[in-house]
C-alpha cells in the first residue's frame, strides 16, 4: 500500500516491534508540517495522507485499526494497545483523521471516535471517563522537536543515534504517565542511568 503526501512526496512510516524498519506503508521523506488542533494539546499533519499526530513529545499514527507511537517522526514505531493510549489521543475529533476507517462513518466530525463502541465493554470499563474532561484545564501542547527537520531521507538517523540526539536536543518531559512510559521505552536511559 502506498500513500502519498499532498505535496507529491511518497509517504512511508517504518514501525519497529523489536526490530526497527518494519514497514506499515508510510515513509515521510521530510519532517511533516504539524498544525495544532484547536482546543487540544495535539498536533495533526494536514498534508500527510495518514492519521498522523503529535502529542506530549511523541508521534502517533492510527493505521489498519492499530495505534503506533515513536519519538521520531519516521519511526521506528511501537504498537500501542488500546488500553495504553493517552486520553488526549483518544479524544482527537474525527475530522482530524486524514484516512478515517470505514466504521467512523456517521460519527460526529467534531467529537472523538466512539472507541467504546468499537473496542467493546471491557475496554470501556477500563478506560471509563476518557471522553469527558474539563476543557478549560486542557494542557498546552508540547513543543515540537524541530531539530528533527535536519534529518531527512538519507540523513535519517539509526535508532541508537536517535536516542542520543533526543537526549541531547529535546529536553521536554511528557506530562501523561502513559506517555512517559512509552517515551522512556523509545528514548532509553540517559548517560549514567541504568534500565530498571
Amino acid at each position: 500500500m502506498v500513500l502519498c503526501l499532498t505535496i507529491t512526496a511518497e509517504a512511508q512510516v517504518s514501525i519497529g516491534i523489536g526490530l526497527p524498519n518494519v514497514s506499515i506503508g508510510i515513509n515521510l521523506p521530510v519532517y511533516p508540517q504539524l498544525v495544532p488542533i484547536p482546543g487540544y494539546p495535539v498536533y495533526y499533519a494536514p498534508r500527510v495522507s495518514a492519521n498522523y499526530f503529535f502529542y506530549d513529545g511523541m508521534y502517533w499514527v492510527f493505521q489498519d485499526n492499530a495505534w503506533y507511537a515513536s519519538t521520531w517522526y519516521n519511526g521506528p514505531w511501537q504498537v500501542v494497545a488500546p488500553e495504553f493510549l493517552p486520553y488526549y489521543i483518544l479524544r482527537i475529533p474525527v475530522r482530524y483523521y486524514r484516512q478515517p476507517p470505514v466504521y467512523f462513518r456517521g460519527w460526529h466530525a467534531n467529537s472523538p471516535p466512539r472507541w467504546g463502541d468499537h473496542w467493546g465493554r471491557d475496554w470501556s470499563q477500563k478506560r471509563r471517563g476518557w471522553d469527558t474532561w474539563n476543557r478549560h484545564a486542557t494542557p498546552r501542547p508540547a513543543p515540537l522537536p524541530v531539530y528533527q527537520r535536519n534529518y531527512s531521507k538519507d540523513r535519517y538517523p539509526q535508532f541508537e543515534q536517535q536516542k542520543r540526539l533526543q537526549r541531547e536536543r529535546y529536553h521536554y518531559q511528557p506530562r501523561s504517565s502513559i506517555v512517559r512510559k512509552h517515551y522512556q521505552e523509545h528514548r532509553g536511559p540517559g548517560p549514567g542511568q541504568r534500565r530498571r
